[in-house]
């Protein structure tokens, strides 16, 4: 007999304490149930099961076995519900938390597809620039531009994105242009910072040498598109993501400010909670960014 079965089979009888209403709950005779657990008993060569006139109880050696058969059976059970749900279509409440910058520029615009190529889901994108908690809030997924800092999280590579120093023209003929790292000292720098006290820019050098900026600036504020339009506004140096920058770089409004400095890339990935799976609304929004995002290199946007 099915290995499965009989410990269906007597799991229900523990359950619901005799044969006759463990035979009512798995829809079958009373003869089948009690012919499973005789059959599991023989297999195991143990009684498992006290059975009197007016009670059946497990031994001490079917209460362990119980434990063990229980979770076994719970656990086959989600493996079922788990193919159900992978075949099913994705539908109820997404729940995203997406950098600012990125979410408002190359998120929001194209949500519309997503929504109507899955009517089934709702959205709700929170936009925010600080480190959010996925589990503990609450959120299905994140979307993070550059270095991942929990470990724990799994995470899928949507596209690539790169940083530069840049400012506008006008700002250049005012101030002239830094030719080396060091330069920048003398320059109006616009930092983006969730705390005013972090003014620091992280640059490697042309030797490869990783090198930090410490000096202050006219602005500081924790949104790259007001850092944006305060350096075509040639209020600065602002160091941003290619995927602010290059539409008014190439209308001319931006130029790059040590052009020789090597560029930084940063990876922008979606990152969701840990286990083997995916909810289908989240397997369906990665893959939906992934293909919108398929031809975004470092510098293509």
């Amino acid at each position: 007999m099915d290995r499965l079965t009989e410990m269906e089979a007597f799991a229900t009888v523990v359950d619901q304490g005799g044969f006759t209403d463990a035979a009512k709950k798995l829809g079958i005779s009373k003869s089948a149930v009690s012919k499973h657990v005789s059959s599991l008993e023989a297999r195991l060569g143990a009684r498992l099961l006290n059975r009197t006139t007016r009670r059946v109880s497990p031994t001490e050696i079917g209460l362990a076995y119980y434990d063990r058969a229980r979770r076994v059976l719970n656990d086959a059970g989600e493996a079922d519900a788990l193919v159900t749900a992978m075949q099913s279509a994705p539908s109820g409440t997404l729940r995203v938390a997406i950098a600012t910058d990125f979410g408002v520029n190359h998120v929001s615009p194209i949500l519309g597809r997503f929504l109507h190529q899955y009517p089934d889901i709702t959205v709700n994108m929170e936009l925010n620039n600080r480190y959010v908690e996925l589990i503990s809030e609450g959120f299905d997924m994140a979307i993070r531009v550059g270095e991942l800092e929990d470990s724990s999280l799994r995470a899928r590579k949507i596209c690539e994105t790169q940083k530069r120093m840049i400012a506008s023209p006008a700002y250049f003929q005012t101030y002239g242009r830094p030719k080396r790292i060091d330069d920048l000292n003398d320059h109006k720098l616009l930092h983006y910072s969730n705390s005013s006290s972090t003014n620091v820019w992280k640059i490697t050098a042309p030797s490869g040498e990783q090198r930090q900026v410490r000096t202050g600036g006219w602005l500081t504020v924790n949104d790259g598109q007001s850092l944006l339009n305060a350096a075509i506004g040639g209020l600065g140096i602002a160091y941003l993501p290619s995927f602010l920058y290059a539409e008014p770089m190439r209308e001319g409004l931006l130029e790059d400010a040590i052009p020789d400095l090597p560029l930084e890339v940063l990876g922008i990935y979606a990152v969701y909670p840990p286990g083997r799976f995916i909810q289908p609304k989240v397997r369906a929004f990665i893959d939906f960014l992934v293909d919108q995002f398929r031809d975004k290199g470092p510098a293509d946007w």
